[in-house]
């Protein structure tokens, strides 16, 4: 080890043929250095309030109060206010729920599996997809908790001894639901604040340095003491490490259990064994259709080109397209298995979805989440950021049709004829659903405006300087 590599000690084949070494790209651009990672993402958070920010926040509650007004509306009045009724007793609700559980679902990938599996391209992107999962799961729970109709009741759903001895019915997937999703969402919460930690340190001192005691008091207690010393950097990376361990099988876990609540049934067009991973790679997919969405407009108001530089972008858009080539796989099977099992109900379900009442649904998606990713086969598009941006709309607009085609189509169209139907969303639904984007958005602007979108030390960590050898290797480039 250590002992400086010649054409003698290569392997004859090695050195008579001197493959050549590809330079891997720089995952922070123009050699930035340590001090100025430090200043650029504490920047964010320390400088004046921007004024689209205002406008943006103005806006988000603004229609994040179409959310609050619908369900005030709703527990006031009954659940009938939604436009579901016999035969489509699922409609938006269930497919706003799996929608939004989706999208979070990249977050948990990018930081527990990209860890584990040490892709250093992660460390610019996975605060803000952490902090996207949060957000993503708390519009995510609004819908089947105010879908019980009883809302107050809500707390039945968990097994808590209570006086009317109403016990839950473990056998059914919808109660799965209520145990995957908390625990994915408080995993991911402790994830996200355990890799906040060090950075609320360093806020703290540059406020103390800068004389703004009130925000070094407020960033100090939620930093609990963070010194940077050796023993809290090893508990810190420790306890990274197992939550990470511990959010892994959660991707896998969560979105295939919200599958369940169809795979299990007897609908034609639900009961289909390909669902859990189908519904996995359709999350990631949609998952990272929102990352890109949020980061792009991110990167080019705050000029964060040399941290989330052209590679990042390249390594979502190839997640994407291979995610979403999952998904066309699977759509292509689910047909191909309703043929092949020769189940007349289930060859029917899909011929209705390709070309019945919702076929309009049906081509919105394929287009979306199948045409679409393809685009990032090509160098020329991936490094033009705007069209990135827009292809990460269509992915997210493909994946909402997706679980609206699966749930409508399926109960619109059942066994008996005489009950067939045709589902339309209510103006409630509608308000609901759109108000929950602005939930979203003025959460997410509250995490950018008061918290650092980056992980300073891990961003660190990737640049040159940040490897002792690293004057060795460039003095002696065959190492």
């Amino acid at each position: 080890m250590g002992a400086h590599v010649t054409d003698e000690t290569l392997p004859a084949i090695l050195a008579e043929v001197k493959p050549a070494s590809v330079p891997r790209a720089p995952m922070v651009g123009n050699h930035r250095d340590f001090k100025w990672i430090t200043d650029k993402v504490c920047g964010i958070v320390e400088g004046p309030t921007p004024t689209w920010w205002w406008y943006c926040f103005t806006v988000a509650v603004f229609v994040a109060s179409f959310t609050v007004a619908g369900l005030t509306y709703l527990v006031g009045t009954g659940v009938g206010v939604w436009g579901h009724a016999n035969p489509v007793n699922w409609a938006w609700d269930i497919v706003n729920f799996v929608f939004w559980i989706g999208i979070g679902h990249a977050g948990t990938l990018i930081s527990a599996i990209l860890c584990l599996l040490r892709q250093k391209w992660r460390t610019s992107i996975n605060r803000a997809s952490e902090a996207m999962t949060i957000f993503a799961v708390v519009c995510a729970a609004i819908f089947p908790v105010f879908h019980v109709g009883r809302v107050w009741m809500a707390w039945y759903l968990f097994p808590i001894p209570n006086s009317n001895y109403i016990w839950q019915n473990f056998r059914s997937p919808l109660e799965w639901d209520v145990f995957a999703v908390s625990t994915y969402g408080t995993v991911s919460v402790l994830f996200w604040y355990v890799g906040l930690v060090p950075d609320l340190g360093t806020l703290r001192d540059r406020f103390t340095q800068a004389g703004n005691l009130v925000k070094a008091r407020i960033y100090g207690f939620f930093a609990m003491g963070w010194r940077g010393s050796a023993r809290h950097w090893s508990n810190y990376e420790m306890a990274y490490l197992i939550l990470a361990g511990i959010a892994t099988p959660l991707v896998l876990s969560v979105h295939t259990i919200v599958s369940f609540d169809f795979a299990v049934s007897l609908i034609p067009g639900w009961h289909t064994t390909i669902f859990p991973p189908y519904f996995v790679a359709g999350a990631i997919f949609s998952g990272f259709g929102m990352v890109m969405t949020l980061m792009l407009p991110l990167r080019a108001i705050f000029r964060l080109e040399d941290l989330i530089t052209q590679y990042h972008i390249d390594c979502m858009c190839k997640i994407t397209l291979a995610t979403g080539t999952m998904v066309g796989y699977a759509y292509s099977m689910e047909f191909f298995i309703a043929w092949y099992g020769a189940n007349p109900y289930e060859g029917f379900a899909f011929i209705n979805r390709a070309f019945g009442h919702y076929a309009w649904a049906y081509w919105i998606m394929v287009t979306c989440n199948v045409i679409t990713p393809q685009f990032f086969w090509f160098k020329s598009v991936r490094q033009n950021t705007t069209l990135v941006w827009i292809l990460s709309i269509f992915v997210n607009v493909g994946m909402w049709f997706e679980r609206f085609v699966i749930i409508v189509t399926s109960l619109a169209r059942d066994f008996l004829p005489s009950s067939w139907g045709y589902y339309s969303p209510s103006i409630v639904e509608i308000f609901t659903f759109f108000g929950t984007f602005g939930v979203f958005s003025t959460l997410f602007l509250l995490f950018i405006r008061f918290v650092p979108i980056m992980p300073m030390s891990e961003v660190k960590a990737v640049i040159p300087q940040a490897d002792p050898h690293g004057h060795a290797k460039e003095s002696h480039p065959d190492h």
